[in-house]
């Protein structure tokens, strides 16, 4: 190990310590979840309970969670809207104690139009300290892999899209996060911060890959697996200009970039010709540069999510990447971090009890006119619950629509994984068909049958004679048309199997077999692009639907063929 390096690893040990006690301490809070967590909720309400929430809801009256549930009811976004537009206009006190907020957090825009959440000090603080966990974690993790205190790719949003009446800053917060942070952790961050002001997707992954292929990365990292394919395809299909660029020490002028973002990366796209010319023998020789021609795959890790419909694009990742481990990132959303996952290979972590308090209501009693609501300490094993977090910045029983389930514990916590958002169901005659349904069946067919897919959608399909489902898949992967139709065998089977009203229905004729609807090749891209276009979202946080109930959906797309 050479000199610097000794320095660098001591200096990581050094200013890790703290978080590593943290750990210990947070370690020991999950023997005790109903303690912790009943603590949280009385400190949060007492703190806002000065606020005009706070007053509407009689905080200062609440002296125990079955007070909070009778003066607090369980409601979407919409719900405090109103207080949150107050909040826009400079009226703090309408929601938050705090006398200040530092941005917006803008939600992807996967299911509606955007929401704003209102980032305060306490919003980082939790924020961070969950990150740091995780981060200590995940270096533990990897040891042998020398990680440590080495360059990291991430794909950050802009953090400043627009500002509201009072001046409040709204935009992505990653993009915000690593615009304050301090240099040193700046240093670590191969990609420019200003990066994700750029609005061109292709420009965007351009600028990320020239000012990462000429670093020791150790780390890459997104919450989409798909940004990490995008990435993979665009470093093949850029090579030659990227090494040009990485020569000469300049950045293409034919790029699709503002004049104050070029003028901030200009001056830092250094020259590396040594680097340049290796990585060009390495193409030469490879007919390819991928991801993990640049970078080697026993000293790299990946980080993004892994749960709910990301596995097509992480079946994608070995071809681009080798097999690095794969660390799931944790339930976490604008809204904030729910889960910190304290292990590799698995999308479940522990419910981060320090810094929400969380509800549950039972899967199948969402939509009860009273529904059982349980604490973190009150869940079983197996089961699947929406998850309704109360926040220190403005959130209270929150629907945030997202459907998790319980995997097993970490002390008396739970451990919960992401399954999908709870709007996302599909029901011809009763079989109550979900995303998570379909993806896990993908998935176990995925293993055994080696079918193409890119990208899917799995859609109810309405005939007068026989209903049924389709999978719509693009033209190149259905090029195998015997395949095909053993894939489609396998995933109606399995699809019966992972909903036993799926297999009853298939068994008495009043659903027909899965079929596949074979539409134009890049309809997906755009179809994504389309939707995210009207809902203003992120394209490094959206989440590509696999089930969509909608009958008429058929009727919007080009069908080439049907298969089946």
């Amino acid at each position: 190990m050479s000199l610097k390096r000794f320095l660098l690893v001591r200096l990581g040990r050094l200013l890790t310590y703290p978080v590593r006690r943290q750990l210990r301490q947070f370690e020991l809070a999950c023997q005790n979840p109903e303690a912790v967590q009943t603590t949280l909720l009385l400190d949060i309400l007492r703190t806002q309970a000065d606020t005009q929430f706070g007053r509407d809801h009689k905080f200062a009256t609440i002296t125990s969670v079955a007070d909070f549930r009778n003066n607090v009811p369980v409601a979407p976004y919409e719900y405090v809207a109103p207080y949150i537009e107050k909040v826009q206009r400079g009226d703090t006190r309408a929601l938050l104690a705090d006398h200040r907020v530092l941005m917006f957090a803008l939600t992807s825009g996967t299911t509606a139009s955007r929401k704003l959440i209102p980032v305060t000090d306490a919003y980082l603080a939790a924020y961070r300290r969950g990150w740091n966990m995780w981060g200590v974690k995940m270096y533990r993790d990897n040891r042998g892999r020398r990680i440590a205190m080495r360059p990291i790719v991430q794909l950050g949003g802009d953090p400043e899209e627009f500002r509201t009446p009072a001046g409040i800053p709204c935009g992505n917060l990653s993009g915000y996060t690593a615009m304050v942070q301090k240099r040193l952790i700046k240093w670590m961050y191969a990609v420019p911060y200003v990066t994700g002001k750029i609005k061109d997707a292709k420009a965007r992954y351009y600028v990320a890959l020239r000012f990462s292929i000429g670093r020791n990365v150790s780390q890459l990292m997104a919450a989409n697996p798909s940004t990490l394919v995008q990435l993979a395809r665009t470093l093949d299909a850029e090579k030659e200009h990227l090494l040009r660029d990485l020569r000469d020490g300049t950045l293409r002028e034919d790029l699709d970039i503002s004049p104050e973002v070029r003028a901030y990366l200009a001056p830092r796209a250094k020259q590396n010709v040594q680097r340049a010319a290796e990585l060009s023998a390495v193409a030469e020789k490879l007919g390819r540069l991928y991801p993990m021609d640049v970078w080697p795959t026993d000293a790299t890790v990946i980080n993004c999510w892994t749960g709910g419909s990301m596995g097509p694009y992480l079946r994608q990742l070995p071809r681009y990447y080798g097999e690095p481990p794969v660390h799931d990132l944790g339930l976490l959303a604008s809204e904030g971090r729910f889960t910190i996952p304290l292990s590799g290979g698995t999308a479940s972590g522990v419910l981060d009890i320090w810094s929400h308090y969380f509800e549950f209501v039972p899967e199948d009693e969402i939509d009860a006119v009273r529904p059982t609501v349980l604490g973190a300490h009150e869940l079983s094993e197996g089961k699947s619950y929406f998850i309704l977090p109360t926040t220190a910045y403005g959130l209270y029983r929150y629907h945030i629509s997202d459907l998790v389930r319980v995997t097993g514990f970490f002390g008396k916590t739970p451990l919960v994984e992401f399954l999908g958002k709870g709007h996302r169901f599909a029901n011809l005659t009763g079989e109550k068909l979900s995303e998570y349904h379909v993806t896990k069946a993908m998935d176990a067919v995925a293993a055994r049958v080696q079918q193409s897919v890119s990208a899917y959608s799995v859609a109810p399909v309405w005939d007068e004679r026989q209903p049924y489902y389709a999978i719509f898949l693009e033209e190149g992967d259905a090029a195998d048309e015997l395949r095909l139709k053993h894939f489609l065998t396998e995933l109606d089977v399995r699809l019966g199997c992972e909903n036993v009203e799926y297999a009853a229905k298939r068994e008495s004729g009043r659903l027909g077999a899965l079929r596949a609807a074979i539409i134009p090749a890049g309809t997906w891209a755009k179809w994504d692009k389309d939707r995210l276009a009207q809902t203003g979202g992120s394209p490094e946080q959206y989440k590509h639907p696999c089930l969509i109930g909608d009958l008429k959906f058929r009727d919007t797309m080009i069908v080439l063929r049907e298969v089946g």
